[in-house]
């Protein structure tokens, strides 16, 4: 299909970053409306005949069917290939469903796959488990050594996949370095961005040929919605990853997708004020003698790398506790204004223990290798004073520092 009707991209791709965020992909009806419309139908009339058939054969411009596009929706792929500096976006129902039309809609039976050791847990289900279920081989590698990425290269190898900062260790691969190996051997790099966001990290910039986001995190930001997007260029999201996505359907919504619209009008703003926070957050925990990790703090082992494609340290903070998942736990009861829950990015700071949740399903071999630990704490800095924050992660482990 073309180009969707109406969206001038020519203008909005001078546009800096806030004016993007605010203004980039929209267009108006005839209506003028100010705010991006929402265009809540299943499908599209055409004029004749005749148009019909020359939309369904891509030579007019136009929509068919929600499944295969919608006006609302284009305006947030639009905006988000802007944001990204990629040629074209193709939205998902969620996180997962980009990062599964990355990986399946790229691969076949025969193929190999070598991803990093330190992944979200369904995404190392999927290299785990998934793939190998349909024929496609994958080979896990410490993502942080680039001699790994390397040696693990096959004949059958098509791609790299990787995750920095990895959740939720923080670990920070040289997506640079990688990206590099994989050219020189003909291959691709699917990057996961949600931890930086595009506001922080842009691997496009950094070589990567494909980034995918859940927009559920900072994109939305406000824990309203499901939302996903693959990036890249046009051959890859349009040629490619078109016909994967028509056929298999894991369509974003467009009241979904017009949530996520308004959303990026203040991601800048949220994730900046965030990361400001997690910063402050960061230093006053070590300050109390917490072991924690996070990108901006002089002690962290990669922050030369970290500094070197990220603009900011991110609003992902992970810290351990000494006693193990009886005193993790005791620390999560005994928050009183931070909330235990497993999403991040969000506008309200929210606190999980990777180990039972969001990695429980991986063995506990596997979450050992990732750096996971009983003991470790995964918070999600949001926009709420700093000084609160502190006082109640403060007062929690305070609490809970017999078992320290």
């Amino acid at each position: 299909m073309k180009s969707k009707a109406g969206i001038n991209r020519t203008k909005t791709g001078q546009w800096r970053q806030a004016t993007t965020l605010v203004r980039g992909g929209s267009f108006k009806s005839n209506l003028g409306e100010m705010s991006e419309a929402l265009f809540m139908t299943s499908s599209f009339a055409y004029d004749s005949a005749e148009s019909a058939v020359r939309r369904f054969e891509g030579e007019e411009e136009g929509f068919t069917y929600t499944r295969q596009g919608n006006p609302t929706t284009a305006m947030f792929e639009n905006r988000m290939a802007l944001l990204e500096g990629a040629e074209k976006a193709a939205a998902t129902a969620s996180g997962m469903a980009a990062m599964n039309a990355a990986l399946l809609g790229l691969l076949k039976a025969g193929d190999h796959v070598v991803a990093a050791r330190a992944l979200f847990g369904s995404c190392r289900y999927m290299m785990d488990t998934l793939l190998p279920r349909y024929g496609i081989h994958t080979t896990i590698v410490d993502g942080t050594d680039t001699d790994a990425w390397f040696a693990a290269i096959r004949p059958e190898t098509k791609l790299f996949f990787l995750e920095s900062p990895a959740n939720p260790t923080l670990e920070i691969i040289d997506i640079r370095a990688v990206a590099a190996i994989a050219h020189e051997a003909g291959l691709r790099l699917v990057v996961d961005n949600v931890f930086a966001s595009p506001v922080i990290q842009k691997p496009l910039e950094l070589g990567a040929d494909i980034v995918c986001y859940s927009a559920t995190k900072h994109i939305d930001g406000q824990g309203r919605t499901l939302g996903g997007v693959v990036l890249g260029s046009n051959a890859i999201i349009e040629d490619e990853l078109g016909p994967f996505l028509r056929h298999t359907g894991p369509t974003l919504s467009p009241f979904n997708a017009w949530i996520l619209l308004k959303s990026l009008e203040t991601l800048e703003l949220r994730v900046t004020a965030m990361c400001d926070r997690a910063d402050y957050i960061a230093q006053a925990l070590q300050h109390a003698g917490v072991s924690v990790r996070h990108p901006s703090l002089a002690t962290f082992p990669q922050a030369e790398l970290a500094a070197s494609q990220m603009r900011r340290g991110g609003t992902v903070i992970s810290f351990t506790l000494k006693g193990g998942e009886r005193q993790a736990f005791e620390f999560l009861n005994a928050l009183e204004l931070i909330d235990i829950s497993n999403n991040l990015g969000d506008s309200r700071s929210i606190a999980a223990h990777p180990w039972s949740t969001t990695h429980k399903a991986l063995d506990e071999s596997v979450r050992e290798g990732m750096g996971i630990s009983p003991g470790m704490i995964r918070l999600s800095v949001g926009l709420e004073d700093p000084l609160d924050l502190f006082d109640d992660l403060l007062q929690a482990y305070n609490k809970s520092i017999v078992y320290k």
